[in-house]
């Protein structure tokens, strides 16, 4: 049975297929309750109920949502470009899942064990600006082609700072691969062996070009009702507009899940003593979803200029700095090599 799944062409494939399957549908499924956790956290800081109909607590209301986005008419406009106005969302969800191959979930627990796995995820993301791109031109209508060139625009700036912010963790690590960089964080101070203090500035910066990345609130210009209507979406309905909010989200719960794994230690337990385990990742990644969800309820919205000022004139000089920064203190190994695991054994 082994060899079957291990030598066969045909087992390979079923073996890759159901890998795909076990990350795909749990994360599916966890895509419906945190879009209901983020919009009771909403709901709490404005002092509403939130959903609270359909389901005890309201729980199953991201799947009647799901119900009523399938069933409803698909809407095509006049003068839409029929091929691309359905290839956009489609791109936007395919990047956002094919991103999750190489995100480990616990030690050796991953689809794709790649080396190069953290360039891997920054070339997918940078994918899915095509999404939005296509999306808004091939609407035909001017509010969706000005919103999906903001969106572009603001994407593809903050990619910039997101990759150099990357580069500082991968210098202290020595390596590309997500499992490696977890491995190094692996100390016997627990929670102070992580990333997260001597990289601390740049666990913010990061969080930031996070969520401008993903066009969630302060910077979700794209979709600025009071200018643009709903930004590069205006003209979708149905199952096009949910493949592009499930696109969108899956994008957020990946950048939850780079913080986790960058900056938190992935898998490793706090205290020193406790068993590692899945659990550990799966609670960084809910914290880190939390907090993008309190940022979204309690910022107001950027305006356009400045959110370009902040990505270019701010992060891009203060990551760059960082850069440098890192380089010498791993060169000379200083604060007891906390900048360089590579070169002291993890």
């Amino acid at each position: 049975m082994v060899e079957f799944f291990t030598t066969t062409n045909l087992g390979i494939v079923l073996l890759i297929l159901g890998q795909a399957l076990l990350v795909l549908v749990p994360l599916l499924v966890a895509l419906a309750f945190l879009m209901y956790a983020d919009r009771k956290v909403w709901a709490a800081v404005q002092m509403r109920k939130g959903p609270n109909v359909v389901g005890v607590f309201g729980l199953l209301q991201s799947f009647a949502d799901f119900l009523k986005y399938i069933v409803k008419e698909i809407v095509v406009p006049a003068g839409a470009d029929k091929f691309v106005f359905f290839l956009a969302p489609m791109i936007t969800f395919v990047m956002a899942v094919i991103a999750w191959a190489v995100i480990p979930w616990n030690d050796g627990w991953v689809i794709a064990d790649l080396n190069v796995a953290i360039l891997y995820v920054m070339a997918v993301s940078s994918l899915e600006v095509y999404g939005v791109i296509m999306g808004g031109w091939a609407s035909n209508s001017k509010y969706p082609f000005l919103g999906s060139l903001r969106s572009a625009a603001q994407m593809i700036s903050y990619e910039v700072s997101l990759g150099l912010i990357i580069i500082g963790i991968i210098i202290s690590t020595g390596s590309l691969n997500f499992g490696d960089i977890v491995a190094a964080q692996d100390g016997s101070y627990g929670i102070f062996s992580w990333y997260w203090l001597p990289h601390f500035p740049m666990m913010f910066l990061f969080f930031i070009s996070a969520l401008a990345e993903t066009n969630r609130p302060p910077f979700d210009l794209p979709e600025a009702e009071s200018e643009l209507v709903a930004g590069y979406q205006v003209e979708y309905s149905s199952t096009p507009f949910l493949l592009f909010m499930i696109g969108e989200l899956m994008a957020v719960v990946l950048m939850c899940a780079l913080v986790a794994l960058l900056f938190l230690g992935g898998w490793l337990s706090p205290i020193p003593g406790l068993p590692d385990g899945i659990l550990w990742l799966f609670a960084k990644m809910l914290f880190a979803f939390f907090i993008f969800a309190m940022i979204k309820a309690i910022t107001p919205r950027y305006r356009y200029d400045q959110l370009m000022r902040l990505g270019w004139k701010v992060f891009l000089p203060m990551s760059l700095f960082w850069v440098v920064l890192v380089s010498f203190l791993a060169k000379f190994e200083l604060f007891g090599g906390a900048y360089a695991r590579w070169a002291v054994g993890g």
